[in-house]
């Protein structure tokens, strides 16, 4: 099915008046060049291992206001079923207006990106293998990571777009010893962690809802609150799921809603507290707007593990 120039199915989806297709979904991408998801030309290219078998779906602005969903490979049909979902197009927004109107920066920032909606992919297992490989890292370290994970694992994805990978299968992932991600910038640590959520991972896609997966991820060792916080705001779509633990959240939160230069996690879960039900996509916001704490003193190092 690689190199397939037309769409097994596809699909017309209805969006809200003023809604922005690119800055939705750019959370499902890591970077410009992310081997599995990626915008090109106006287009969302998404690739993923799905129950009927390996999918990539496309959306792209259509006529009259439509966004057209397109599904390449044997999973065309699940990926064509949640297209809405993957694009935001399920995520709620009750009550938000309310609690945005009630800080002058939260209600500019929800008047200045009005068609901005969080996508819920409904795929647990990549986003885990990203969220770990950004622990405790730099993102440039994240990102080589991720990405000689993805193309040491990863297959060719079905469709036009190339290009383009499937997210590796947890199963080989869990079977793999360490030093195969050794040579990729990964320590011990991160890459136990990662085989152990690899081997869960069955477990992982079944669960509910967000709470579920929580509980669920951070039963696994090395899987705390900030990781379980990245997974279920994409793959669930949770609007409340805030990254404690974060380097620079918090900084920003305190910076953008209080004027503070630096903030801890409390600091931060209380100037969010009047938002709960809404925390994380304050979050989104201040990170689709550009809000940047000052920065005082070294950045983090970028360190490799491959020689040593």
């Amino acid at each position: 099915m690689t190199g397939v120039s037309e769409p097994s199915a596809r699909r017309a989806l209805r969006p809200p008046a003023g809604y922005r297709l690119a800055a939705s979904v750019r959370p499902l991408t890591f970077s410009t060049y992310d081997p599995c998801a990626r915008i090109a030309a106006g287009t969302f290219w998404w690739a993923a291992r799905t129950p009927a078998g390996p999918a990539t779906l496309a959306l792209r602005p259509g006529g009259a206001g439509d966004l057209l969903a397109e599904g390449y490979g044997p999973g065309a049909d699940w990926v064509l079923e949640r297209a809405d979902a993957v694009a935001g197009l399920r995520d709620d927004l009750t009550g938000f207006a309310e609690r945005a109107a009630a800080h002058p920066v939260v209600a500019r920032l929800a008047a200045r990106h009005p068609g901005l909606r969080m996508p819920a992919t409904g795929q647990v297992f990549p986003r885990v293998l990203r969220a770990i490989l950004e622990q405790k890292v730099t993102g440039t370290e994240a990102y080589r990571a991720y990405a000689a994970t993805v193309r040491h694992f990863g297959e060719p994805a079905p469709g036009p777009m190339q290009p383009l990978l499937l997210p590796p299968d947890p199963a080989a992932v869990a079977a793999a010893a360490y030093r195969v991600f050794h040579p990729f910038g990964v320590e011990q640590k991160r890459a136990d962690t990662l085989r152990r959520a690899a081997a869960e991972a069955g477990r992982l896609e079944r669960c509910v809802d967000a709470a579920e997966a929580t509980r669920r991820l951070t039963a696994v060792p090395g899987i705390g609150p900030w990781t379980a916080a990245e997974v279920v705001r994409i793959a669930y779509g949770d609007p409340d799921a805030v990254s404690v633990g974060d380097y620079h959240v918090p900084n920003t939160v305190a910076w953008a809603l209080a004027g503070e230069p630096r903030g801890d996690d409390a600091r931060m879960l209380a100037l969010l507290e009047p938002f709960r039900g809404h925390r994380g996509r304050v979050c989104l916001l201040l990170a689709a707007e550009g809000v940047q704490a000052p920065r005082y003193g070294p950045r983090m190092p970028i360190r490799s593990f491959a020689r040593y």
